[in-house]
């Protein structure tokens, strides 16, 4: 990322983020409520997730390389069971997900559950369009399973939408009308595997399209800038459709 990319993102993220929780701050009591009357428990989460990529490192004893993430607490409000990884740990969340809440459920597809994420924004642990970061054990596996996955956070911060956001449907499905929807089937169960259609993999492979070509419009500040006001424009538009990923 050239620096004149590098110092007008992190004004936008400043300003923004200011400017995002000045905005959505009175509405964050009434949220709060509506979380614990449907699910009592905690109000925001914490979670560890994988940020910029820093290195890849060695196996000990010498092996395969490894993907290494700058690690950091991302906040949300909470939008599922309070016991929803006491079995199964950290996984993937699908569409019909059944340890979502009621009220999780509106907040994921307004995406009315990622606006405490403007604190990690103004600290800058993350900007406010960039490729969404995943748990840093489900990172890793997705690098592991999808060729150049960690490419997307090399020298990039993880963002509250993205490229992929404004884009793609829950999970990473493409959209009817979508650019990308004529080569789903290229894209998906490359190998024709029975039984695998409409696997979690193949999404993630379709979110990486997009993350990648965001990350590529970063190298000059006349192709990032236009970019990123068309997310950050069209991101409300997803939320009020409410169908964003």
């Amino acid at each position: 990322m050239v620096r004149s990319v590098r110092v007008v993102k992190r004004l936008i993220d400043v300003v923004g983020s200011v400017l995002g929780l000045a905005i959505t701050l009175p509405f964050f009591p009434l949220i709060a409520a509506a979380v614990y009357i449907d699910s009592p428990g905690d109000i925001f989460i914490r979670q560890r997730r994988a940020g910029q990529l820093r290195r890849s490192s060695d196996d000990e004893g010498g092996g395969i390389p490894r993907p290494k993430f700058r690690e950091f607490h991302m906040l949300k409000f909470r939008s599922m069971r309070p016991d929803a990884e006491k079995l199964t740990g950290p996984v993937l969340a699908t569409e019909d997900d059944p340890r979502i809440t009621r009220v999780g459920k509106v907040l994921r597809k307004t995406r009315i559950d990622e606006l405490p994420q403007f604190l990690n924004v103004f600290l800058g642990d993350m900007s406010i369009v960039g490729p969404r970061p995943e748990r840093p054990e489900l990172a890793e596996q997705l690098a592991s399973a999808i060729p150049y996955f960690e490419e997307r956070m090399r020298d990039v911060k993880p963002g509250i939408t993205g490229l992929a956001q404004v884009s793609l449907g829950y999970s990473g499905k493409p959209l009817p009308g979508s650019e990308i929807l004529p080569f789903e089937k290229d894209l998906t169960n490359p190998f024709k595997v029975e039984g695998a259609e409409d696997a979690q993999a193949d999404h993630m492979r379709i979110k990486l399209l997009y993350d990648l070509a965001y990350t590529a419009a970063m190298e000059e500040l006349r192709t990032f800038v236009p970019l990123e006001l068309s997310i950050l424009v069209r991101t409300p538009l997803v939320m009020l459709r409410a169908r964003g990923t």
